[in-house]
């Protein structure tokens, strides 16, 4: 049951061709990324970053959200009311330091405090409470929504950095994996040319056309191509099993790569220059790169921090003041009167600052220091942009050259078969022929497997890897 969903899930899901002759199941790169970035429990929980970003701008947000407030307590002895008292009402705070309240107090009783004793029907106030000191232009909750909002995006940017990290992993095991299988035929193909090349010289050494020392190196040809072909079989084999760790269905199931499941033959793609809008990238990164938005945003929640604290240097002074009002007939205003209110001041401060100024100094510390990694993460950023983008170059112009080179080397086994065919070539030289062009077909698929794994990089480096995964095929 499991194979069979996995071979429907991958033929599904990855859009995969067949090939009819051989029922191989090709897997593009694009469709292999794409199925990474969709069902991977890591793009799960790369999105799990947004919501974490949202829920703490809600629970900042919250510190403003008006309150309904009641207060109720009576006491009863000896069939006697010592005391009933009732206040309830409604805060509502506001950004800018200033909270109104609002509401209805009814106290009564034998033994109430002279101070709660208010009319038969009840008192109706509404107030406003105005910070003068500490607080005036900014207080904590104004500072936690900032903070909150600037975290909010630097989930976002955490986000992509997951996404980005993500996307160049599978990237490059999908690039181990291309490398492994291409090489895996060339062996293969070479192990089948020395074995035929040992049955003919047999054959012939039968015939008394070959000396009989020849099957002996023939055979020696054979068994060296066939460890080569078991050592890349197994690297092909590591390289599937590496491929099947990206491969999950919603994020819970894991999948298996089937064993026809294939990536394209080398001489059906084709490596890729870099594009020249890279460098006008690279010139631009500073602003758009993740990390480097992460590394700025956290700069900005400390500079909102600094100022709150450089606020809490300031005395506290609050004003509030209350009218007041008793409900006639059950209407308000009723009586209302200027003469009739509440009011009162609060000053609060310390003496000698020292928890104040000493939380200011350490967080102009982290300031200072998350500024100075800043600027090297900026140098670093740039340094490795450079750096994919010549290696991508690089690796480009070598793999054109090697192309060529492998041709040559085609060419020249080619003209010694024909020369071995009609006895003018010794087996020695055929085989010294052939692991030339050997060498050559597998240094041109290493040199094209960096130049796509540099293009990953690259767009790693500039940190839109997870936006722009696609490459030729």
């Amino acid at each position: 049951m499991k194979s069979y969903l996995t071979l429907v899930l991958l033929a599904l899901a990855l859009g995969s061709t067949a090939r009819p002759a051989d029922s191989l199941v090709v897997i593009l790169y694009d469709d292999f990324i794409a199925m990474v970035t969709e069902h991977h429990p890591l793009a799960a929980v790369a999105q799990l970053k947004l919501s974490e970003g949202e829920a703490k701008l809600l629970h900042a947000k919250g510190a403003f959200d008006p309150k309904l407030y009641t207060q109720y307590s009576q006491k009863d002895f000896n069939d006697t009311e010592y005391y009933s008292i009732f206040n309830g009402g409604v805060k509502i705070p506001t950004w800018f330091g200033l909270e109104f309240r609002g509401g209805y107090e009814n106290n009564q009783g034998e033994y109430l405090n002279p101070e709660l004793t208010n009319p038969a029907n009840g008192l109706v106030y509404a107030g406003v409470s105005l910070t003068l000191g500490q607080g005036l232009f900014i207080d904590k909750r104004r500072a936690e929504l900032k903070k909150a909002a600037l975290f909010q995006q630097i989930t976002e940017a955490e986000q992509q950095i997951l996404m980005n990290e993500l996307v160049l992993e599978a990237g490059l095991g999908y690039w181990n994996w291309f490398r492994a299988y291409n090489s895996l035929l060339v062996h293969r193909e070479a192990f089948n040319r020395a074995h035929e090349r040992y049955q003919g010289v047999k054959d012939m050494a039968i015939l008394g056309e070959r000396p009989a020392i020849d099957t002996v190196e023939a055979h020696i040809q054979v068994q060296n191509r066939q460890l080569s072909l078991a050592q890349a079989e197994m690297e092909f084999n590591n390289a599937s099993a590496l491929l099947s760790v990206y491969l999950w269905h919603e994020g819970v199931v894991p999948l298996e790569l089937t064993p026809n499941a294939v990536p394209p033959v080398a001489d059906e793609i084709t490596v890729t220059p870099p594009p020249a809008e890279l460098w006008q990238l690279r010139d631009s990164v500073l602003n758009t790169h993740p990390e480097l938005q992460k590394a700025g945003l956290t700069i900005a929640r400390l500079e909102v921090e600094k100022r709150w604290q450089k606020e809490q240097l300031k005395p506290v002074v609050n004003l509030k003041y209350t009218p007041l009002a008793e409900p006639v007939n059950g209407n308000f205003p009723g009586n209302f009167s200027l003469n009739n209110y509440t009011w009162g001041l609060e000053f609060k401060f310390p003496l000698f600052l020292r928890k104040e100024r000493g939380n200011l100094r350490l967080t102009e510390a982290k300031l200072q220091q998350n500024q100075l990694q800043l600027s090297q993460k900026q140098a670093r950023v740039r340094y490795k942009v450079t750096e994919a983008i010549n290696m991508w170059h690089t690796t480009k112009v070598q793999t054109d050259i090697y192309r060529k080179a492998v041709d040559n080397y085609a060419r020249l086994l080619d003209g010694e078969k024909e020369l071995f065919d009609s006895g003018e070539s010794s087996l020695f030289m055929i085989n010294s022929r052939e692991m030339g062009y050997i060498k050559g077909r597998l240094k041109y698929i290493d040199l094209m497997t960096k130049n796509f794994t540099s293009a990953l990089k690259t767009r790693f480096s500039l940190g839109i890897l997870a936006e722009r995964p696609e490459l030729p095929q």
